[in-house]
Formats: structure tokens, C-alpha cells, sequence
């Protein structure tokens, strides 16, 4: 009898996968404890069972706040089995920022931890209007909120016939993710995709990488970004690699993940090869590592041909994608040489369309700078409750306005030049100044405020904030980033801060950010 596709959703994949790769070790985390591939469907469907005694309905949002960790995944794949999305939140944002996703995306429920890091997550969130959220789950740690262990023994009220009808219902049609990611506008937008488009995006993503069950995958990326959720563990499970957990980057302890678990996958962005590079790795055997997939920022030459000398990585890649295109657009190939690597975001994946179009929807030849749109099956289907925002960014032909500026070569490859939206990126993680110039406005010494990104050598580039002070008010710039560090999360923090009387307008009204830049 032949064995039936797994349906396109990725508990169904997951589950799929427990079965063709049992006897494998499925995630081990970093107190060295393991989950067998066959041990995935009992934890999963115990998972699922606990968001149903929750109350949570199909379509429901479950939000979840914590550092990459095994019950980070099950809890999130238990979540889709039980019908919801999940909503994945920066463990770097701060109270007020969080409440502020937790209040647009309507979670049902939040997943945190007691603390990380020094922050006390659920005490963050003190004062916030918060109507919708039903409650709070401690994955770990003590605090406010439902340990995970009583979460669970809730969940063995729940009649496993319950559990097996959610599943049933899922499709591939159903929402299983909103990632919200910022704007020009200034407020944080929910970019929803469904299960569907990431299994099959994904599925040939890792296939197109060779990821397999031999691989081992260390990821470091944070899961609440697609990086590390759906180019990290949802494709190395779908493909039977086993995946490692990492919370915090630390060089040694890294070094020594490499050479003790023989990792094989290590994306991540430049930074970490950078600090890889500067640490001790000559005293660990990196010999097990094969394929690294970089970007997020501009990569020099010398790092690609030192990622695959020095560290002995055999294939590096750069890519580029976006949250609204489930993360991914384009990508460079293994037998791509280190200019081009470095030099350029690759060529599209099979199925996605892209176009250069000029400021009057022209496209421009190659060569030419303009706008990259894309269009394809990866393109989100909206923003959460937001139609004129997703109106604006995708037109009635299906086509994304990715708000970066790119040249295509005369070999399809591309390369961003500039961002439209006026985004920077900080070590990795996009920074918008219309969301930190709206964080500031909150600042009670602050009339306005106008944030460019600035050079720097470890990160690329972080935020400088030029502001104007309230009439009669008085702050130092000392005092400004000291209050943007307990208000926001700490890469949209402002490394520098200049006062002035006015900022540069046009007769607009607009500011006039050249002026500023010098």
C-alpha cells in the first residue's frame, strides 16, 4: 500500500517527517538533552492538546516571546496543530513594544520565559491594555504565568480524538504565522502567510542546499525571525536534520558546539563569522561544517573567501528576502565565485518573479537601477487587518513593492543598492527610523526627532538620532540614549544623539535627511 503525501501544513510535515527519520536525533538542546524524531508526535500532539484546554479556536493568534529553546519549537508547532498562528516577538523588545504587537495581532495567548538575559519578560508588560491576551505560559523559568509543566498536564484533560479533529481540519490554506515587521509608517505591520507557502518554499529550499539527515544544525539565528523559524528548524526538520538550539552567541561556547556536535549547517549573519574569525577557532576541528548562508548586510569579499578557507565551510551563500515574502527571494548558488557572492543577493528561487521597475513602473534594463517587486507563491497574503497598508504594497497584478533599490548583472544576479523605505540594518536586524522616531516621541523632553543609520565597523551600521528638544525642556544626549535603552530594544537604540534648534524641512514639511547626513 502506498504511503500517502503528508497534507501541506507544517505540523503534518513535521509529523511526516518523525515517521521517515525515526531513530534520528530530532533537536538537542544546550543542556545536551535530546528529542528523537519518533519522540516528535506524542510531544507535538501533548503540545496541541494544552492549547485546546487553553481555549484556543482555529485562527486564534498565540504569541510567543522567548529565546531560541526545544520547547520554543514544539510549543509553536503544538500551537499550529491546535489550529492558531503563532506571532513571534523580538526577545529584544521592550514592554511597550511588545504590548503593541500583542494588542494589534488580538494573541490569544503569550509563551515567555521568567526571564532571559536579566529581563523579566512578564513584568515588562506591566500597565499595558492588553483586552485580548487570556493569559500567560512560562516555557521556563518562574514568574508570572502558567508553568509549562502544569500548561501541559491541563492539556491531558483534552480527548486525543479532539486533538487528531484539529489536525484534520488544518490545510494548507490556513494562516500558521504573522511576523510583524516595521514600516515607513512607524507602527510594526503583521505580515501573515499560511502553511502552505512555507512548506513548499522551504521544502525546496532545503532540497536545493542538500539538507538532509545527516546534517546538524546549529542555529543561532533567533526564532522569532524567518531566519532562524522557517530557514532554521522548520526546514531542518522537514528534512530530517537534527537541530541545535543556541540562545545567546558566545564565540567559544560556538566554537565548541562545532567541534563536540560536528555541525554541519551554520548560517547567520556576517557578524558572526566576523567574531568567529576573531576568537580561537584555530584550536577547534571546524572540519564537520559544509554550508553557511550569510547576508543582512553588506559582506566584503575577504569574509566569503575567509568563511570558506579559514573556517573550511564548503558552500557560502548570500540570500535575500523579506518578511512579507516568507523570507526569502533570492539566492546565489554553490558554484558562484566569492565576487559574486559577496557582491550580489543571487537570482531568484524557482516559481518567484521578480522586476526593476523605475518611479514610473517602467522596468529598467540591466545594469540600471530600480525598485525590485517580486511576485510568486512566497508573497504574503496581507497585513493583519490592515488593507490599506497591503493595498499599498501589493498591486491588483500581485506584484510586492519591496522598497529596495537593486541592479540586476547580465547573469540575473542581483544587487540591493539602497532602501527606499529608508531602512538600516544593525548587525543583522532591520532598524526603521520612522518606528525609533516614533518611540522617541515618547520621550517627555522630545519635540522631534529625525534617525539615520551610521557606519560601524562590528555591525555595519547603527542608529544616530538628531533631535529637537520641547520648548522649556531640557535633556542631554547622555540622558536620551540612557532612556532609549529601557524603551526600546537595544539594536534601534541611537549609538549617538545631537541636539539641535531645528531639523532641515522641505516645503513639504518633510525632513530633509541629506541635509542631516552631511
Amino acid at each position: 500500500m502506498a504511503v500517502s503525501e503528508p497534507k501541506m501544513t507544517i505540523p503534518h510535515m513535521i509529523l511526516g517527517a518523525a515517521a521517515a527519520h525515526a531513530g534520528r536525533v530530532a533537536i538537542r538542546g544546550e543542556d545536551g538533552r535530546e528529542v528523537a524524531y519518533e519522540d516528535l508526535p506524542s510531544l507535538i500532539r501533548a503540545s496541541a492538546a494544552a492549547f485546546v484546554a487553553a481555549g484556543v479556536s482555529p485562527g486564534d493568534r498565540v504569541a510567543i516571546w522567548a529565546p531560541n529553546s526545544t520547547r520554543w519549537i514544539i510549543a509553536a508547532i503544538g500551537a499550529q496543530a491546535a489550529g492558531a498562528a503563532i506571532v513571534p516577538l523580538n526577545t529584544r523588545l521592550k514592554g511597550r513594544e511588545a504590548g503593541y504587537i500583542l494588542r494589534a495581532s488580538g494573541a490569544k495567548l503569550l509563551l515567555t520565559v521568567g526571564e532571559f538575559l536579566g529581563t523579566d519578560y512578564p513584568a515588562l508588560l506591566a500597565g499595558e491594555d492588553l483586552p485580548d491576551l487570556g493569559g500567560i505560559v512560562l516555557l521556563e523559568g518562574e514568574g508570572e504565568g502558567l508553568p509549562w509543566a502544569e500548561f501541559l498536564r491541563r492539556g491531558e484533560e483534552v480527548a486525543d480524538a479532539a486533538v487528531a479533529e484539529r489536525l484534520e481540519a488544518l490545510g494548507e490554506g490556513d494562516v500558521c504565522d504573522i511576523l510583524f515587521t516595521s514600516g515607513t509608517t512607524g507602527n510594526p505591520k503583521g505580515a501573515v502567510t499560511t502553511h502552505g507557502q512555507n512548506v513548499r518554499l522551504y521544502r525546496a529550499y532545503g532540497g536545493g542546499l542538500g539538507y538532509g539527515r545527516d546534517d546538524v544544525f546549529l542555529i543561532i539565528n533567533p526564532f522569532f525571525h524567518s531566519f532562524g523559524y522557517k530557514a532554521g528548524w522548520l526546514v531542518a526538520l522537514m528534512h530530517g536534520a537534527t537541530v541545535l538550539p543556541h540562545a545567546v552567541f558566545d564565540t567559544q561556547r560556538v566554537l565548541e558546539r562545532i567541534q563536540n556536535e560536528r555541525v554541519t549547517l551554520l548560517p547567520g549573519p556576517p557578524t558572526i563569522f566576523q567574531s568567529l574569525l576573531a576568537g580561537p577557532w584555530r584550536d577547534h576541528d571546524l572540519s564537520s561544517l559544509r554550508v553557511s548562508i550569510t547576508g543582512a548586510a553588506s559582506v566584503p569579499v575577504t569574509l566569503i573567501e575567509e568563511m570558506r578557507g579559514a573556517l573550511g565551510i564548503d558552500v557560502v551563500l548570500t540570500a535575500y528576502g523579506l518578511t512579507e515574502t516568507c523570507g526569502v527571494v533570492t539566492m546565489c548558488s554553490a558554484d558562484d565565485d566569492a565576487e559574486t557572492v559577496a557582491n550580489t543577493a543571487g537570482r531568484p528561487l524557482d516559481g518567484i518573479d521578480i522586476r526593476l521597475v523605475d518611479g514610473e513602473g517602467r522596468d529598467v534594463a540591466a545594469g540600471e537601477a530600480g525598485e525590485l517587486l517580486v511576485r510568486g507563491p512566497n508573497v504574503m497574503q496581507g497585513y493583519f487587518n490592515d488593507p490599506a497598508a497591503t493595498a499599498a504594497a501589493i498591486d491588483a497584478d500581485g506584484w510586492l513593492r519591496t522598497g529596495d533599490i537593486a541592479v540586476r548583472d547580465t547573469r540575473g544576479n542581483v544587487k540591493i543598492t539602497d532602501r527606499a523605505k529608508d531602512i538600516f540594518i544593525v548587525g543583522g536586524f532591520n532598524a526603521y527610523p520612522a518606528e525609533i522616531e516614533g518611540l522617541l516621541a515618547a520621550h517627555p523632553a522630545v519635540l522631534q526627532s529625525a534617525v539615520i543609520g551610521v557606519p560601524d565597523e562590528r555591525l555595519g551600521e547603527v542608529p544616530m538620532a538628531f533631535v529637537v528638544l520641547r520648548p522649556g525642556a531640557a535633556a542631554s544626549a547622555e540622558e536620551i540614549i540612557a532612556w532609549c535603552r529601557d524603551n526600546m530594544a537595544n539594536y534601534k537604540v541611537p549609538r549617538r544623539v545631537e541636539i539641535l534648534d531645528a531639523l532641515p524641512m522641505n516645503a513639504a514639511g518633510k525632513v530633509q535627511k541629506f541635509l542631516i547626513r552631511g
